[in-house]
């Protein structure tokens, strides 16, 4: 039987790849996620059902899924320590499909200024997940960069530019200073990948997904807490910062669109960006949502709270060049996915 991994399963990118494997394929996906993050596949599976055995959670009518509720290192030792582990404890025949691995520690703007050395710990996370897919040797591999990983003097108020790839020189001998730890570890996986690619031949692409967002992203998440308090119609309407900082939303959709047609064309360990080219600022969001709403709300700045960068959007050209894709939805039509799920939350809740 063939199984595609999925490590961060229940993370936003991580569900909506499970999703997707369930729509494009009839094999088997294992699911690893420890959910200090993530969301139990009860709340985001339709139809959910599920038997147990052992520490496998086998999920579905279909019985395609199977989910061990573990922090992926501890996933990756024990099939480093025994590869027959999957067969001698769970009688799973596994023929390794593609692996996508998006375990990671992460969070918003607080947590990755607040927090560093904890979001340094991808570094391990990531070391374990190249070590084994150079034995393993999966079919292909996924590895989800960032857009963190972007010299930050390129994204100032004064010197904002459209970021290309080739802004990030890993084969050169200069690189540019990437947005904390997040992004150093972001760009040490990417130079893990080439080395994957040229010295073991594995199949493998980075993306580097700009601000995805979609119906399904939790509050932590600056747009869906934005659509939430739209929906509300709060007034004074509050900011991070001065709103006038600016990002690259994409919606989850297109994200996974560009991924999969990547991981059809791109065996190299090149990295893409995936986004929409276009910056739009927080004030400009808080907007859209409040014409949603139909209200004009005062907003307010909160400038002692961590932003980020000023500027950070991308340069979609060496994307439609390379694979000849293009983002299919528009920012009004994604955030209004978005509201109007939160629309939706409210009545429920009330």
């Amino acid at each position: 039987m063939k199984f595609h991994l999925v490590s961060g399963a229940c993370g936003f990118v991580g569900r909506n790849t499970v999703k997707q494997l369930l729509k494009r394929t009839k094999d088997n996906i294992i699911m690893v996620d420890d959910l200090s993050v993530g969301t139990h596949p009860s709340k985001w599976l339709p139809d959910f059902s599920s038997k147990k055995i052992k520490d496998v959670e086998i999920i579905g009518k279909e019985e395609r899924l199977f989910y061990w509720k573990m922090d992926f290192r501890k996933f990756l030792h024990k099939l480093q320590e025994n590869p027959d582990w999957l067969k001698n404890e769970y009688g799973l025949n596994v023929e390794l499909g593609d692996a996508f691995h998006f375990a990671a520690i992460v969070g918003g703007r607080a947590k990755i200024e607040g927090d560093p050395m904890a979001v340094a710990l991808d570094l391990s996370i990531d070391a374990e997940f190249f070590n084994w897919i150079a034995k393993a040797k999966p079919e292909r591999v996924l590895y989800p960069s960032s857009s963190a990983a972007y010299p930050i003097n390129m994204q100032t108020e004064s010197d904002a530019v459209a970021l290309k790839e080739s802004d990030i020189n890993i084969d050169g001998f200069t690189l540019g200073m990437p947005d904390l730890t997040y992004g150093w570890s972001k760009m040490t996986g990417e130079f893990l990948a080439k080395i994957a690619a040229r010295h073991y031949g594995i199949s493998i692409v980075c993306i580097r997904p700009f601000s995805g967002y979609g119906e399904d992203q939790d509050l932590s998440y600056p747009v869906p807490a934005i659509a939430r308090r739209a929906a509300r119609k709060e007034d004074p309407f509050e900011v991070w910062g001065s709103g006038k900082q600016g990002r690259d939303f994409v919606h989850i959709d297109d994200v996974m669109d560009c991924m999969f047609t990547a991981m059809d064309k791109i065996h190299d360990g090149t990295a893409i960006n995936i986004g929409s080219g276009k910056l739009t600022s927080f004030i400009d969001l808080i907007k859209l949502f409040s014409s949603f709403a139909s209200y004009n709300p005062t907003i307010k700045p909160l400038i002692d709270k961590p932003v980020g960068v000023h500027s950070r959007y991308c340069d979609m050209s060496f994307v439609k060049e390379r694979i000849g894709w293009e983002p299919k939805i528009s920012l009004e039509e994604g955030m209004k996915r978005v509201y109007d799920v939160a629309v939706e939350n409210l009545k429920r809740e009330r």
